[in-house]
C-alpha cells in the first residue's frame, strides 16, 4: 500500500511515518526542506529513538521524498496512486497544501480512480481534517466536489506524541517519547475497511480531541508560560520547580472537571490519564525549550484554543477557571525574541489599549471575562516586578 504524507519534520517522521511504515506502507514524504527530501531519496529509510532509559532504535523503511515546491506534478501523481493521505505540517500550513490535494483529487477523477481514500490531518487542532476539506473544496468545481463526496473522506483525528526540539548530524534521525496516541473518527471515513494497527478508531472523536487538547496541550503550554514567567528556559527545569508543578496540577484539575462534566469521563480514569501526562512532562529525556513550546502565543490565546475555550465552557457550567485565568495573564508577558508572534503581542500591548488587545487575541465578547483577563495580566505584571 502507498501513503502520501505532507510534512517530513520530526512529528511526520517520528510519529505518523513510523506508524504508517509499521502498517506496511510505502511512504512519499512531501516537504520543501531539500536536505530532508534529498536524504530520504538517497537512503529510503531512517531511524527513530525512544526518549527513555531503553534508547530503543526503530528502523523505518520504504520511504521517499517529493519537494512540492519543485515537483508539484509528482505530488499529484503520488496522490493518484495513494491508499491514504496524511498531514503533520501545522494548522496554519493546511491551506497552502490544499490546492495540491485538490489537484490530486481531480487527477484521480480523470483517471477514473474510484477506490475510496481518506485524507487525515494529524494536527494539534479541533476539526483539522474537516478544516482541510473546506480549503480543498474551495479549489474544486461542483462536479469534482461530487466525486470527492463519494470517494474522498476527511476524517478528523487526534494525535498525541511529544517530539522535543533536537539537532542531530543525521538530518533524518529523530528522538520521540515512547507514548503515542492516534485516534480517527471512523464515521467520517470514506474507506473504513483500511484501519491501521496501533491507531484507535472512535465513533465520536470530539471527547478524545478535547481531552488531549485541554490536558496535554493546555498542560504543556502552562508549564512553558509559568516556567518562562519564573525565569526558566526549558521544560525540565521548569517542572522541577514546585510552583510550576502546582500551577500545572491546578490547571489540569480545572480542565479535568470540565471534561468530566461535559463527556462523562470516569474521574478515576481521567485522573490516571492526567498523572501519566505529568510524568511525560517530567521525563528528563524529553526536556524541551520553553521558547519552542510557548511560541505563537497569539494563536494559543485563540477563541477555540487550549485556554480560552476551556475558560469559556467552565464559566458556562459554573466551574472554576481561576488557574487557567492566571496562566492566560502570564501568556501576555511572554517575551521570546525569536518568536514573531511573541514580539507582535508585545508591540500590540504597547500601542493599543489592554482591552483592545484582549479582544483581538481572544475573540471574546463577554465583557466580564475580558475584564477578568485584563486584571489577570495586570496582576501578572505587578507580581513580576
Amino acid at each position: 500500500m502507498k501513503a502520501v504524507h505532507f510534512g517530513a519534520g520530526n512529528i511526520g517522521r517520528g510519529f505518523i511515518g513510523e506508524t504508517l511504515a509499521a502498517n506496511g506502507f510505502e511512504i512519499n514524504f512531501v516537504d520543501v526542506n531539500e536536505t530532508i527530501i534529498d536524504a530520504l531519496n538517497q537512503r529510503h529509510g531512517y531511524e527513530i529513538e525512544l526518549a527513555d532509559e531503553s534508547h530503543k532504535r526503530i528502523s523505518v523503511h520504504n520511504v521517499a521524498g517529493i519537494n512540492n515546491g519543485k515537483e508539484p506534478e509528482k505530488v499529484v501523481q503520488a496522490i493518484v496512486e495513494a491508499d491514504i493521505v496524511t498531514t503533520a505540517i501545522g494548522p496554519k500550513i493546511l491551506k497552502f497544501i490544499a490546492p495540491l490535494i485538490a489537484d490530486g483529487i481531480k487527477a484521480r477523477q480523470k483517471a477514473a480512480k474510484t477506490t475510496p481514500i481518506d485524507v487525515i490531518a494529524c494536527e494539534n487542532m479541533i476539526g483539522g481534517s474537516q478544516n482541510l476539506k473546506k480549503e480543498v473544496y474551495s479549489h474544486l468545481a461542483e462536479a469534482e466536489q461530487t466525486f470527492a463526496d463519494k470517494y474522498i473522506g476527511f476524517p478528523n483525528a487526534a494525535v498525541d506524541r511529544i517530539v522535543p526540539q533536537q539537532k542531530h548530524d543525521d538530518p533524518l534521525f529523530v528522538s520521540v517519547e515512547p507514548f503515542k496516541e492516534w485516534v480517527i473518527d471512523e464515521h467520517q471515513m470514506a474507506n473504513p475497511s483500511l484501519k491501521l494497527e496501533s491507531v484507535h478508531y472512535a465513533p465520536d472523536l470530539e471527547p478524545y480531541i478535547e481531552r488531549k487538547l485541554f490536558s496535554v496541550n493546555t498542560g504543556h503550554a502552562t508549564v512553558a508560560y509559568t516556567g518562562k514567567y519564573l525565569g526558566y528556559s526549558d521544560i525540565g527545569s521548569a517542572i522541577a520547580d514546585p510552583k510550576v508543578l502546582q500551577q500545572l496540577k491546578r490547571v489540569l484539575k480545572e480542565t479535568g472537571d470540565l471534561l468530566i462534566a461535559k463527556w462523562n469521563f470516569k474521574r478515576s480514569e481521567h485522573e490516571a490519564y492526567q498523572h501519566k501526562i505529568i510524568g511525560r512532562f517530567e521525563n528528563k529525556y524529553l526536556s524541551d525549550e520553553i521558547a519552542r513550546v510557548g511560541r505563537t502565543p497569539i494563536r494559543k490565546l485563540g477563541y477555540d484554543e487550549r485556554f480560552i475555550r476551556p475558560i469559556r465552557e467552565a464559566k458556562e457550567r459554573n466551574l472554576s477557571y481561576e488557574a487557567l485565568l492566571e496562566t492566560v495573564g502570564m501568556i501576555y508577558t511572554f517575551d521570546e525574541p525569536k518568536d514573531a508572534e511573541s514580539q507582535k503581542l508585545i508591540e500590540m500591548l504597547k500601542s493599543e489599549s489592554l482591552q483592545e488587545v484582549v479582544v483581538a487575541t481572544t475573540g471574546l465578547k463577554d465583557e466580564a471575562l475580558i475584564n477578568e483577563i485584563e486584571h489577570s495580566y495586570q496582576k501578572a505584571v505587578k507580581d513580576h516586578k
